[in-house]
């Protein structure tokens, strides 16, 4: 089932959805908000079709956002979290869901956005696509993150930090990367350097607040994308 284009004027309604209307009232009330990004994806979490606050957002051409992963758009440290809500819409756990991410706008930008998913399905079982409404938060402003551009930990560094977030201490870390004491400690100190940060929970908590650690993600795992 193909839904109608997702212009500012054509919204598609709880009929041409596919679902009863009490599936879609707070959704679809949701079109009609300022800034609202509201993109169709099909089961494979490809953009299909989106409307212009969306590409205004991620300043694309729909010739070049369309087509591309959904996932490739947000920043990698919720990937894991946010393509597990997926999942559990395609399986059919669940029709919705509601959920915060950290996007990544135009030149590499990031920015917190509310996310609101549901299946769109043919029939009571197969999805066909996916709606999705996304509204930057605060005004749709900048958040201090790493973007997947910068390579900033080598891997030593990166498992070190693992280790520091779950709780580690220096000889156990030393014992598991087999390194010397002072070899840990070397590493933590440029790593403490590199964050900006005076101590190891500050370290573990600005790597999440970067983003440089996964969210929703036990025991504790750098994102590869920002490991040398």
């Amino acid at each position: 089932m193909a839904l109608p284009l997702l212009a500012d004027s054509a919204r598609p309604t709880p009929h041409e959805l596919g679902h009863e209307q009490t599936e879609y009232t707070d959704l679809l009330r949701q079109f009609d908000q300022p800034g609202a990004c509201v993109v169709c994806l099909d089961p494979s979490l490809i953009v299909q079709q989106a409307n212009r606050e969306f590409f205004r957002q991620f300043d694309d051409a729909s010739s070049d956002v369309c087509g591309r992963d959904f996932l490739d758009l947000v920043h990698p440290s919720v990937r894991q979290a946010l393509k597990r809500q997926f999942t559990r819409l395609l399986d059919g756990s669940r029709h919705r869901f509601t959920t915060h991410v950290v996007a990544i706008g135009a030149e590499g930008a990031a920015f917190t956005s509310g996310l609101t998913a549901v299946a769109v399905r043919e029939g009571t079982a197969h999805v066909a696509s996916i709606l999705v409404v996304m509204r930057p938060t605060a005004g749709g402003e900048e958040v201090d993150m790493v973007t997947n551009r910068k390579k900033l930990l080598t891997e030593t560094e990166a498992r070190i930090l693992e280790g520091i977030a779950a709780g580690l201490s220096t000889i156990p870390l030393a014992s598991r990367l087999y390194l010397s004491r002072q070899g840990v400690e070397y590493h933590v100190t440029r790593l403490l350097r590199k964050l900006r940060v005076p101590n190891r929970a500050a370290l573990v908590s600005r790597a999440y607040s970067i983003g440089v650690l996964n969210v929703g993600c036990w025991p504790p795992k750098v994102v590869d994308d920002f490991v040398k």
